[in-house]
């Protein structure tokens, strides 16, 4: 369940009064999209509508019927913020656009590569031609469509391109258990070898390529890696 401190104000009115309902700003577009795809617990700071959420004060059950013709709390929701808004403080704007701009950073910084060089752009290039290109970043908008929003502003100024490489590792059999969680969501296909090494072919974003490669490393000193 959302906290207070993190949670926002979805507010409509109708008929000179106010109905809202606390939520959590994160997950507000996912719950547009598709309520059951999130879990309504972690939505919600109370499923119930108020007139005035800070007062505490809540409308009545015959209120909320006339208004809404269901008591139901997700069909209530749905219904406050297709016809209301989002009330945020200047402070939660402000905090949420800046981690929704570090996620867009980190997003194109792991998953694209500059063309010519093979290798991620530093985060701080990204930054940087954000700023220039005046990209403006929508708090409540899924992350998917904003980087793509983004690298198209991106492109004429930085170079990118979404390519996946493959890598081929070869594992020493007593480190496979340190290295396995990190390559198995990439995994491709994998076997033993007659030395007892375990080896796997992966394919991953190349921006990843680099961290990937780190990693294993770090816990498998001996490793031995090729790409594809």
């Amino acid at each position: 369940m959302v906290s207070m401190d993190d949670a926002v104000l979805a507010r409509m009115e109708k008929g000179g009064k106010r109905y809202e309902v606390l939520v959590d700003p994160t997950l507000v577009d996912d719950f547009k999209e598709n309520p059951d795809s999130i879990n309504i617990d972690d939505f919600f700071v109370m499923d119930e509508v108020f007139h005035d959420a800070k007062g505490g004060e809540r409308p009545t059950e015959e209120a909320i019927e006339n208004t809404f013709a269901t008591q139901d709390i997700i069909q209530i929701t749905q219904i406050i913020l297709e016809k209301g808004s989002i009330q945020l403080t200047t402070n939660q704007r402000k905090v949420m656009v800046e981690k929704m701009r570090q996620q867009i950073i980190h997003h194109i910084h792991s998953q694209a590569i500059d063309p010519k060089t093979k290798s991620p752009h530093p985060k701080t290039r990204i930054e940087l031609a954000l700023d220039e290109c005046r990209y403006s970043v929508d708090p409540f908008k899924r992350l998917e469509d904003q980087v793509q929003d983004a690298v198209d502003k991106l492109k004429p100024l930085i170079p990118l391109s979404f390519e996946s490489v493959k890598l081929a590792f070869k594992i020493s059999g007593s480190t496979m258990g340190k290295v396995n969680q990190i390559l198995r969501p990439y995994l491709k296909k994998e076997g033993w070898l007659e030395d007892g090494s375990w080896a796997c072919v992966i394919e991953c974003p190349g921006g990843m390529k680099g961290d990937l490669i780190g990693q294993v490393m770090q816990r498998s000193s001996d490793a031995e890696v090729k790409e594809m």
